[in-house]
């Protein structure tokens, strides 16, 4: 809502629409799509696209390997078709499966082994090479073994680069929150010089250059008026949906837009020394200041390299001493091939892929994979007030007549503001036009001028109809009617703009405009506090405004008149308190808030700033939708202990008995038969992921359904 002193001034809008630029010696971060290129972690120089493409390629040849593999012939009882050259189908694309499928793999065990981190990387790297080795040695015919694995070579490849597919394509493109924030610079600025105005680069403007800002006009630098007055929309910094009057003297910021008049600025910081520069790099230090848990199922395969390892070379050693060389290669290898089970490689991306997908499929963009694990062990939501719990938008919440039907007051009231854009003017108009008897009084007003801080005056009816606020009063000597005082003063004591409607020099009347409370606020609040979460608001508006928004919903905490980089340190505040934070905001100045929490959570009408600077992006604007986050992040991590208990716990049983542990009972696992186990235990995975479609994400049910 806007109201200066009072009143906001409605002066037609023009089109805000900019020219975005790179920030000057700004961190330009370009927005990626799926050939993406990761810098760090195990898929260190690796793109989606590159998994994908070598997923289909060696698809494609693992075909024809397992169907020529007399392993699999043996398993399922066909005859191997024969002719010239068919033995050698499986070794020869086996071959190249472990060249071109494998190499991703075997670049990240090498990383992983330099670096002393074992983990899947290395895992699998052993696993194939392994493979690899034994199945030539086989085909060769060296030493007599019967250690054909190119089929579970192929397979495992294969599965291992799908699971990194879907893994990544989770993992959600990069955030290019510095790029939407350099957006927010015009590309060039109107300088004025002796002989009028020249448009230059904005990269070429100095400290005491004097800059022409037209209305509708972005703030090319932060500076000083020096000739005009104009209210400034200054949302994509402050978060304040308000406009703010500012005149000859005092400063504006870079990126806010001159709504109404035509200013000149004194430029005072450029670059990287103005505020929106100053916001960019906390959202960059943010950034890198976050937390990165390592995934579970790195975990697991860091442990389960060490067993497999450990267990070969026990099995090694225990077969030789037995005097049996030939059976400790044979259950060595079995031991070292098997290790790797598929259901490792899928346990975590399958579960993700789903979970995505369910999420998307309910207004839930999950960005970061990291998000949906730390959901769960949230422990506080703190949500921007403007545009996240209300509708960031003006509405007319009261009305109060004097002397007139309410119907005539309003109707009045629209018919003067009718030719002003203002939101504040279009808040009344809708007002008068949702009104049952003021809207079929249709008036028209001539003589239309507007008045910056004052308010509008207009000619209805032969009658001179003046709507403005505490100013307007003041100047014009004029004092709300006692009739109209209560309904004022509660107005004005929950900060609600209270703007009069004066005909003829005598007030008639007075309506409340104020930013409207979110239908779903209430429930997601309350919902939110029965899962055991704390709901925390903050936002720039004065402390009756916040406190009165909070009180209305029951929030546990309130931060009121916080500027933009308290924003950021109000998440650290918590923090430090030993709470686990979620961010929930819309705006710009949200956006160092968002990646400093644990999860940060953009709401879709947001800017692309702040939803490129969170791990969750909310489609819609119902609040609510946090719920289905927080029953997702519970539902998906259950998913995922259970698939790696099930993944690991097939390695703890079958690795033993591949070495032979029970050789001396006559109970030996087979190189084949631990190949079947080990598929089995991938489709078991599969099938244990996709009971998460059955979840119910709809948040109407989910804030009605109480705590999951």
């Amino acid at each position: 809502m806007g109201v200066y002193n009072g009143r906001m001034e409605h002066t037609g809008h023009h089109d805000h629409s900019t020219h975005g630029q790179a920030m000057p010696q700004g961190h330009a971060h370009s927005a990626v799509d799926e050939k993406q290129v990761h810098s760090h972690g195990e898929h260190a120089g690796h793109s989606t696209a590159m998994f994908k493409n070598r997923f289909w390629a060696s698809l494609a040849l693992t075909i024809p390997v397992v169907i020529f593999s007399p392993m699999v012939a043996h398993l399922l009882g066909y005859h191997l078709p024969e002719f010239p050259g068919s033995t050698w189908i499986a070794p020869i694309l086996g071959t190249v499966i472990f060249a071109y499928g494998g190499v991703p793999f075997l670049k990240g065990g090498w990383r992983e082994l330099k670096t002393r981190q074992p983990g899947m990387m290395l895992l699998i790297s052993l696993a194939i090479t392994v493979a690899f080795v034994a199945s030539w040695v086989t085909t060769l015919g060296v030493g007599g073994f019967e250690l054909d694995f190119w089929w579970e070579l192929a397979l495992l490849v294969t599965i291992m680069l799908l699971g990194h597919w879907m893994e990544m394509r989770a993992l959600g493109a990069a955030s290019s929150a510095l790029d939407a924030l350099a957006e927010l610079l015009p590309s060039e600025a109107e300088r004025v010089t002796d002989d009028g105005t020249v448009v230059v680069p904005i990269a070429e403007l100095a400290v005491d250059d004097v800059v022409l800002v037209r209305a509708g006009a972005r703030v090319p630098a932060d500076g000083t008026i020096v000739d005009g007055a104009a209210e400034f929309d200054e949302s994509m910094i402050t978060g304040e949906s308000r406009p703010v009057a500012r005149g000859e003297g005092e400063r504006v910021v870079a990126g806010t837009v001159a709504t109404d008049n035509t200013v000149r600025v004194r430029v005072e910081a450029t670059g990287d020394d103005t505020a929106l520069a100053g916001i960019q790099r906390m959202v960059a230090d943010a950034q890198a200041s976050s937390s990165r848990a390592q995934a579970l199922a790195d975990r697991a395969a860091a442990l389960l390299f060490w067993f497999a390892l450990g267990a070969g070379i026990l099995t090694a050693i225990a077969w030789t001493v037995l005097g049996s060389p030939d059976d400790a290669v044979v259950r060595t290898v079995t031991v070292l091939v098997i290790a790797c089970p598929h259901a490792l490689g899928l346990a975590i991306p399958l579960v993700i892929a789903i979970s995505t997908e369910r999420a998307a499929k309910n207004g839930v963009l999950i960005k970061d994979r990291m998000a949906l694990e730390r959901m769960r062990t949230i422990d506080v939501v703190l949500f921007d007030k403007t545009g996240t719990l209300t509708e960031g938008a003006h509405a007319v919440t009261g009305v109060a007549a004097a002397g007139v039907s309410e119907a005539e007051l309003l109707s009045l009231a629209a018919a003067a503001e009718a030719d002003s854009e203002h939101p504040v003017a279009r808040a009344i108009v809708a007002a008068a036009a949702a009104h049952p008897k003021a809207s079929g009084m249709r008036r028209r007003a001539t003589d239309f001028s507007a008045s910056t801080g004052r308010g509008v005056r207009a000619t209805v009816d032969g009658a001179a109809i003046q709507v403005g606020g505490p100013t307007l009063l003041r100047e014009l000597g004029l004092e709300t009617p006692s009739a109209l005082t209560e309904k004022t003063g509660s107005w004005s004591g929950r900060g609600a703009g209270v703007l009069h409607v004066i005909r003829d020099g005598e007030v008639i009347g007075a309506v409340a405009v104020e930013d409207t409370v979110r239908a779903e606020s209430r429930a997601a609040v309350r919902a939110l506090q029965d899962r055991g979460v704390r709901v925390a608001m903050v936002t720039g508006d004065a402390r009756q405004v916040a406190d009165a928004v909070g009180a209305e919903l029951g929030i546990d905490e309130v931060f009121a008149e916080v500027l933009p980089q308290d924003k950021d340190t109000k998440v650290t505040e918590l923090q430090s308190r030993g709470l686990t934070v979620a961010m929930v905001g819309d705006g710009v100045n949200d956006a160092p808030a968002l990646a400093r929490a644990e999860v940060g959570i953009a709401i879709g009408a947001g800017t692309d700033v702040a939803m490129e600077s969170a791990g969750v992006v909310l489609a819609g604007n119902d609040p609510r939708a946090v719920l289905s986050m927080i029953d997702l992040s519970r539902a998906s991590y259950r998913k995922m202990i259970q698939n790696l208990v099930w993944a690991a716990g097939y390695n703890i049983v079958a690795v033993p008995l591949a070495a032979g542990v029970l050789a001396p009972v006559g109970v030996v696992l087979s190189p084949a038969v631990g190949a079947v186990l080990m598929s089995l235990s991938t489709i078991i995975v599969a099938l244990n992921a996709q009971l998460l479609r059955r979840l119910d994400l709809d948040p109407a049910r989910l804030s009605a359904g109480g705590a999951a």
